[in-house]
């Protein structure tokens, strides 16, 4: 039985059908500049309309920002079990809006509670994590994987016998592979963005300030953040690795928040008025 079907199998209980895309027949089709806009608190200072010609990501709440300007996202993410189970009138607005839609098995399992006719109108991905089969087992031990990938052109992350956490820093080019969580969604998009063939990324409301909150949620009603226990560890040693494996004069990344807790060094800050200038030169 191919992934595909133990896929459909794992998803399908109480759904009368669901017709999964898959990665391989999209890889390497786009070029050129894309956005990934995140739900940080200066995603609200982006003026999304007025760049509504080039093609988007919108991950988790960020779709709200689409709906509010009618703006279809080339994609929308989601691989957190607690937003889908919470928000899930912000997970229709996704499904609704883009023109595909990436979820987590999980993810999808969980959206069984909506209709069948929902999910059936959708353009779905079951867009998974490395070294996880699609029940969302993991299939190797961290250093086992890690060591298995030292040489696959398609997959970038470090190895340490004497360490568990770096064997989970990397980066995949392919998600037929799957994608490093890196416990944030947009580093997810980046990769599934290189594996589109994107040229060069800009992150919109790529925050990472958990105090800052989420540009669509106040008070008692917002979600809780790991962002501050999952920055060092994680967040920033897997940008640390993308800038110093991936990044190259064909795939660049640009971060538009200038208050984002991602140093420069890392991903170059730019304005409105540079991103401009970066666009009218592609």
């Amino acid at each position: 039985m191919s992934a595909l079907d133990t896929a459909v199998g794992v998803i399908r209980a109480g759904i009368d059908k669901i017709n999964l895309q898959t990665f391989a027949a999209c890889r390497g089709t786009c070029s050129g500049p894309l956005f990934i806009v995140a739900s940080g608190p200066s995603a609200r200072d982006f003026p999304l309309a007025n760049y509504a010609q080039y093609p988007m990501f919108a991950v988790s709440g960020s779709i709200q920002l689409f709906t509010a300007t009618s703006v279809a996202p080339l994609f929308y993410l989601c691989d957190d079990n607690s937003f889908a189970a919470q928000r899930q009138p912000i997970l229709r607005q996704g499904l609704a809006l883009a023109q595909n839609v990436a979820l987590s098995p999980r993810v999808i399992s969980i959206t069984q509670g909506l209709s069948a006719a929902e999910l059936a109108q959708t353009r779905l991905y079951a867009f998974n994590r490395v070294n996880r089969s699609i029940d969302g087992k993991q299939q190797l031990s961290d250093r086992r994987f890690a060591w298995k990938m030292r040489n696959d052109q398609d997959v970038s992350c470090d190895f340490s016998l004497f360490s568990q956490k770096p064997n989970r820093i990397g980066f995949s080019r392919d998600m037929d592979k799957g994608y490093f969580s890196c416990r944030t969604i947009p580093y997810a998009g980046l990769q599934l963005a290189h594996h589109l063939g994107f040229n060069q990324v800009i992150l919109v409301g790529v925050d990472l300030d958990s105090s800052q909150g989420r540009f669509y949620e106040q008070g008692a009603a917002a979600m809780p953040s790991r962002l501050d226990g999952d920055y060092e560890d994680y967040i920033e040693p897997c940008f640390e690795l993308m800038a110093r494996r991936v990044v190259s004069p064909t795939f660049q990344v640009y971060n538009l928040s200038a208050k984002s807790r991602l140093p420069a060094s890392l991903v170059p800050k730019i304005t409105l008025d540079q991103l401009d200038a970066l666009l009218a030169s592609a």
